[in-house]
């Protein structure tokens, strides 16, 4: 039951009743896996068929190169999808990987019983199609937003950038972030020994306030 409570939540359930949400998760073969902290929950260079629902816990979509260099592409915490992309576009090898932050509960589903659905689920299959649509936009609109941080020139301006960009979207100075400082430096592509000692300095000048991932602009 508290998986239903969830997912008739989530954006991409919007609109469909709850007592045909059960018989529409069999249409697209739902399955939830358990993850614990740092679990890999999809690898890179594998292909994708489904794509997954957070349901508890948090999941962080992670980019490596060669020489071992992380970049964090986003964040998913509980009624959030990922991977929804790489599914449909039926990537043959997976160029991201998927990472549990903690221990996480992840609803998968079938991205080709989607496509094509079974009578069941016929009667929401527009809407499916156009709530998934509407994430897809927002997704989209994110990843222009993370590249206006990471094209700023030095590490003050993106840090300044994205700080600005929480608290709007907060809707106040005070606010709480996502990342550990690794993970923001992973996150606005800096060195993280940079970029701690730039948020220090803008705390001695007056312009900032933190206290590990709780910030505060004055």
């Amino acid at each position: 039951m508290a998986v239903y409570e969830i997912l008739k939540n989530t954006e991409l359930f919007r609109g469909i009743k709850e007592d045909a949400l059960s018989a529409l998760l069999g249409c697209l073969g739902a399955k939830a896996v358990r993850y614990g902290k740092n679990g890999t929950v999809l690898p890179a260079g594998e292909a994708l068929s489904a794509f997954g629902i957070v349901l508890s816990g948090l999941v962080q979509v992670v980019q490596e190169d060669y020489f071992g260099n992380r970049d964090i592409l986003s964040v998913f915490g509980p009624g959030e999808i990922f991977g929804e992309s790489f599914a449909f576009a039926e990537t043959k090898e997976l160029p991201v990987s998927a990472v549990a932050v903690s221990e996480s509960e992840i609803l998968f589903l079938d991205c080709r019983r989607i496509e094509t659905p079974c009578a069941n689920a016929c009667a929401f299959h527009a809407l499916l199609i156009r709530n998934l649509m509407n994430i897809l936009a927002r997704k989209n609109v994110a990843l222009t937003r993370k590249i206006g941080f990471t094209s700023r020139r030095t590490t003050r301006e993106k840090l300044l950038a994205y700080l600005s960009a929480e608290a709007r979207k907060a809707g106040k100075s005070s606010f709480a972030i996502p990342f550990s400082r690794q993970e923001l430096a992973d996150y606005l592509s800096v060195d993280r020994s940079a970029m701690s000692a730039e948020l220090s300095k803008m705390r001695r000048e007056g312009i900032l306030s933190f206290w590990k991932n709780e910030f505060t602009l004055l």
